[in-house]
């Protein structure tokens, strides 16, 4: 599905990705682990295209991202959604306004087929009841499941998970990850996941990268992962495990 080759990028002479290889199959769950600060959220916003690497190539559906103008980028960002961390909701609008919003956007419906659709991808998350609320009176992982909502409304091809399960309590990292495999089968989606956390990883990744030092050190199956040797690797997995 994605295909980067030595992908490099610097910021003021400091250099995040050193030459990044890495191969993301189609509908599959990809971890992409590794320290705080190696530039994991910085290559995943190359792979939507919101940053332009200094040298090497993205690609995606038979061209190189990497070249394409600005208004060539937007066909290939319609394929590919981005869950930030935060969710990134507009405070002003209701849970359903906001699965709605992209919709208007995108698509030539009518308002009842609009809100037909809002209201089934919020089933989907299991959020149907909350959607005459407003970011503010949701938790965390309410307001995780609005914004995958309205991601999905653009049925992208690839959705990008920037640290889907950070600050919630691990039942419910379990509730988004099981949410995540439930709706790659679904929608066949391919997934990237940005994450720390190895016991997840393990649990519901069909593969995983390290990035380590600007590269990608080693990937694999989970299990393969389990009995690599590497001594970072084994730190990092038994740090994380203790």
């Amino acid at each position: 599905m994605i295909n980067i080759k030595d992908l490099k990028k610097s910021f003021d002479g400091f250099e995040v990705l050193r030459g990044v290889n890495l191969i993301i199959p189609a509908n599959q769950i990809t971890f992409i682990m590794g320290q705080s600060g190696t530039g994991k959220s910085v290559l995943i916003k190359h792979i939507v295209g919101l940053l332009k690497p200094d040298s090497g190539e993205i690609w995606f559906d038979n061209q190189d991202i990497t070249k394409l103008s600005e208004k060539e980028l937007q066909k290939i960002r319609k394929k590919i959604g981005f869950l930030f961390q935060e969710g990134a909701l507009f405070d002003s609008m209701t849970v359903k306004e906001n699965v709605m919003f992209p919709l208007k956007e995108h698509f030539k419906m009518s308002k009842k087929e609009i809100e037909e659709k809002a209201e089934e991808l919020l089933s989907v998350v299991n959020l149907l009841e909350a959607k005459d609320k407003y970011p503010s009176e949701l938790s965390g992982g309410m307001r995780k499941r609005a914004a995958l909502a309205r991601t999905l409304a653009l049925q992208p091809q690839i959705v990008l998970f920037d640290e889907p399960t950070t600050g919630l309590d691990p039942i419910l990292q379990v509730s988004i990850m099981k949410l995540i495999k439930d709706l790659k089968e679904r929608y066949s989606l391919t997934c990237v996941v940005i994450s720390h956390d190895v016991p997840l990883a393990f649990k519901f990744a069909d593969r995983i990268a390290f990035l380590h030092q600007g590269r990608i050190l080693v990937e694999g199956t989970p299990e393969e992962i389990k009995t690599i040797g590497e001594p970072f690797i084994r730190n990092f997995i038994e740090s994380a495990l203790i």
